[in-house]
């Protein structure tokens, strides 16, 4: 996606979310640990245990996580050839031993982050308010809510990563 900003069209706005984003990536975010930090400091010997039996498991945490990185990216493209329900059959997905790694999985995750926020820094901030593709909300509340999202999961893994470990 090529976007050309005139003088008229800011992008201050999307700047910030962008922004945000990366902090939280691998930045000095207000919570306390970027994202990146927790899930290079797993223990990989574990991601795939359980707390309880029932909860779910880190490598589900990650993948899941994965999933809505690919969905925002793919509405930020407009791909018009990108099937959503495919995508949300992967959500909570099967993992697999060998095809689902934790480094595949963090390398996957941190390149999707980076895509969106290259796209956003790109973009107008007209954009925020465009209607996403498949929801009944906008960009301005996708990109918030995957940041809150992140957030929200990566406290999990970190939890789980203490608790298992």
């Amino acid at each position: 996606m090529t976007i050309t900003l005139n003088d008229t069209d800011m992008n201050k706005e999307i700047q910030e979310i962008a922004a945000s984003m990366q902090d939280v990536l691998t930045g000095n975010p207000w919570y306390g640990k970027p994202v990146l930090e927790i899930l290079n400091s797993v223990n990989q010997e574990k991601v795939y245990e359980k707390l309880n039996g029932e909860s779910h498991s880190m490598i589900e945490l990650l993948y899941h996580m994965i999933t809505w990185v690919e969905f925002t990216f793919q509405r930020l493209e407009k791909n018009q050839n990108y099937d959503p329900d495919a995508n949300e059959s992967l959500d909570w997905r099967q993992t697999n031993y060998e095809l689902h790694t934790w480094n595949n999985g963090v390398s996957e995750f941190t390149a999707g982050t980076n895509k969106i926020i290259s796209l956003m820094q790109q973009a107008p901030d007209s954009l925020l308010d465009e209607k996403v593709d498949f929801r009944d909300y906008n960009f301005r509340v996708l990109l918030n809510g995957l940041i809150q999202h992140n957030i929200y999961h990566i406290a999990q893994i970190a939890f789980l990563n203490k608790s298992i470990s």
